[in-house]
């Protein structure tokens, strides 16, 4: 798993482009050295970093194991910075935060949309038209035309996704098995992609930033590690599995309420199944 944690630093003009374009990649394998040196788990990949005004703005990346890793990432970084705090004395370096918004932490955003925080998933079906009309009561073709009408929507709305509903089915996940539910605000960013053919519906969703784990934290709990368990994804070596089948039941009920709303039998489902007004 990849997590992402910014460094905050301010600097005095002018040594700034000198310590982040020349100083920091050329001791990379030092601070990697003492942020690894922290956890038996958090491998370091890369530091990236970002300039504005007087600040630097540095996203470490770590491949945390089947854990999400937060704690982890915060701890190796903090020993990371404090070894270029040791190191850059002569570049007057006024102070550094741990957290400055850019690692965007349960927060949607469209760099973890491009850059990805936790797994990028992608989940994929397709499915013949005459079981789409048999058991959805809707044509492939009503549904690609709504999947265009969404994707103006959610441009006109700066949504984080071109979808439906993605964060019902990751919430739900969450609290059955354990994960730390805030990450939903980012987990939830979905991208849509319908296609269709003379006899099928093809449908496939990735989700850039999905934050989950199989080890450590809230996964351990009785009752969260036994729904892991049903599913064969509790312990190391089975993020990736569990990933998957979370993107899995996030396409399912994308399709079913598309093809709720498509067909027009959305709010009357709702009044049959337990939405009727009291």
């Amino acid at each position: 798993m990849q997590c992402n944690v910014p460094l905050f630093l301010h600097l005095k003009m002018p040594v700034r482009p000198r310590l982040c374009r020349v100083g920091i990649p050329e001791n990379t394998a030092q601070i990697a050295a003492e942020a690894e040196a922290t956890s038996s788990i958090a491998k370091f990949f890369v530091c990236r970093s970002v300039l504005s005004n007087k600040f630097t703005y540095l996203r470490f990346n770590f491949a945390t194991g089947d854990a999400a890793g937060q704690n982890m990432v915060g701890r190796a970084v903090y020993a990371g910075c404090a070894w270029i705090l040791d190191h850059y004395k002569g570049h007057e370096i006024k102070r550094f935060y741990l957290e400055s918004n850019f690692a965007t932490d349960k927060k949607a955003s469209q760099v973890n949309i491009m850059r990805t925080r936790g797994k990028r998933v992608t989940a994929e079906i397709t499915i013949k038209r005459d079981i789409l009309i048999e058991n959805m009561r809707v044509e492939p073709e009503q549904l690609a035309y709504h999947a265009g009408v969404a994707n103006v929507g959610s441009i006109l709305s700066g949504a984080n996704n071109n979808g439906l509903h993605s964060a019902n089915a990751i919430t739900a996940m969450f609290i059955a098995t354990g994960q730390d539910v805030a990450n939903v605000a980012e987990s939830s960013a979905a991208i849509i992609y319908t296609e269709i053919t003379p006899s099928d519906l093809y449908i496939s969703i990735t989700i850039p930033s999905l934050i989950v784990a199989t080890f450590g934290g809230g996964v351990g709990l009785a009752t969260q590690r036994e729904c892991l368990d049903i599913m064969g994804c509790y312990g190391r070596g089975k993020v990736n599995k569990f990933a998957e089948i979370v993107a899995g039941v996030v396409l399912a009920g994308e399709l079913s309420v598309a093809s709720a709303i498509s067909s027009q039998d959305w709010v009357s489902s709702h009044e049959q199944y337990g939405r009727n007004r009291q």
